[in-house]
């Protein structure tokens, strides 16, 4: 991993999990981002596939947009989720890939991972699985993704080029990368990148 980061790494990851423990635990919650039905509705996800699906596979989804929108998932793709949290993005692309697709979500949140497993059991998609890792060191075999997504996580590493450079090695060549995420134009103050509540508020 490179060294160039600011922030420590590991105090970030503790915060964002429990962040992130509370939306597993407690979807109807208050926090400071928008989550479930109403978030899918506008951004744009279709309201009959979202109106399908049972509650739990919804109301923890936190994402930032529809990265589906860049370019529907084709039938029999093997798709890497980054960051999938309760699984929402990854019931959508399995619903898209078909039973002889696959898609493999990576969550670091326990609370996230419990909740996205019950749920693909319940909805009975068995090309879907789970596994607890980080961006930074993905648990996905070279070149085993013909697409990875990702829906509002990669602004939360702090080692942006180490992710990128997983990214780019689980993918197939030829693969595609479709993400949302939320970028700043304008230069951080180093005081702000240190700032670990800035990162995750």
């Amino acid at each position: 991993m490179s060294t160039d980061t600011l922030v420590d790494a590991a105090a970030l990851r503790e915060d964002v999990k429990e962040k992130y423990r509370d939306v597993a635990l407690d979807p109807h919650g208050e926090f400071h981002f928008h989550t479930g039905r109403p978030l899918a509705k506008r951004l744009g996800y279709d309201d009959t596939v979202v109106g399908a699906m049972p509650d739990a596979a919804v109301e923890s989804f936190a994402g930032v947009a529809n990265p589906f929108s860049l370019r529907p998932l084709k039938p029999g793709e093997r798709v890497v989720d980054l960051g999938s949290g309760a699984g929402f993005d990854c019931f959508i692309a399995a619903q898209q890939v078909g039973p002889g697709g696959h898609v493999v979500g990576v969550d670091m949140t326990p609370e996230m991972l419990d909740k996205s497993r019950a749920t693909a059991q319940a909805m009975e998609l068995d090309q879907v699985e789970f596994r607890e890792g980080l961006l930074e060191e993905l648990p996905v075999d070279d070149g085993q993704a013909d697409v990875v997504i990702s829906n509002g996580v990669i602004n939360l590493c702090s080692d942006k080029r180490q992710v990128f450079a997983e990214i780019m090695r689980v993918l197939r060549p030829g693969g595609v990368l479709q993400f949302a995420d939320i970028a700043n134009g304008q230069p951080v103050p180093e005081a702000a990148v240190n700032n670990i509540d800035l990162w995750t508020a």
